[in-house]
């Protein structure tokens, strides 16, 4: 692993904890799990939002007036507001997927579920996903969440 992406990972663990400590702290933690699962599906689905973040050339001043609209329009709890706000404020924000996917997994963890990727070349119903679960969530006696990831250019064997 370069040293790159292990001082990402390792910066965007550190926000994620941040953000997870100071929601629980606020009793927000539900409420910021809410919102977090919405600025995720976001930055999947909009390529204009994910590009405004990237982007080296916006100015942190035009992200953070982007920022100031996203969380008054969606009435973001005070604590997410803040964050985001010091995350543009630091030029921070293109470590947000990575931040996201690390406080969804600090809270996974604090909650005892158990997470897990499905690559399959075969794309799967939603009832056999959800077979796949019960059973290994039986097997490991937890809760699993399952990403599943349909990829046909997989090679079985």
């Amino acid at each position: 692993m370069s040293s790159k992406s292990t001082f990402s990972s390792s910066t965007s663990r550190s926000y994620a904890l941040a953000l997870y400590e100071l929601a629980k702290e606020n009793s927000e933690l539900i409420k910021v799990e809410e919102e977090i699962n919405g600025l995720k599906l976001l930055l999947n689905k909009s390529f204009d939002f994910k590009e405004m973040i990237m982007n080296p050339t916006i100015t942190k001043e035009e992200k953070n007036k982007v920022i100031i609209q996203m969380v008054n329009q969606y009435n973001f709890c005070p604590t997410l507001k803040k964050f985001l706000g010091f995350l543009t404020i630091k030029n921070r924000l293109f470590f947000l997927s990575q931040i996201i996917d690390s406080f969804l997994n600090f809270l996974s963890n604090s909650k005892g579920v158990l997470k897990a990727k499905l690559f399959s070349s075969k794309e799967l119903s939603k009832t056999e996903i959800e077979k796949i679960r019960n059973e290994l969530s039986e097997d490991f006696k937890s809760e699993l969440n399952i990403d599943y990831i349909y990829d046909p250019t997989l090679i079985g064997g």
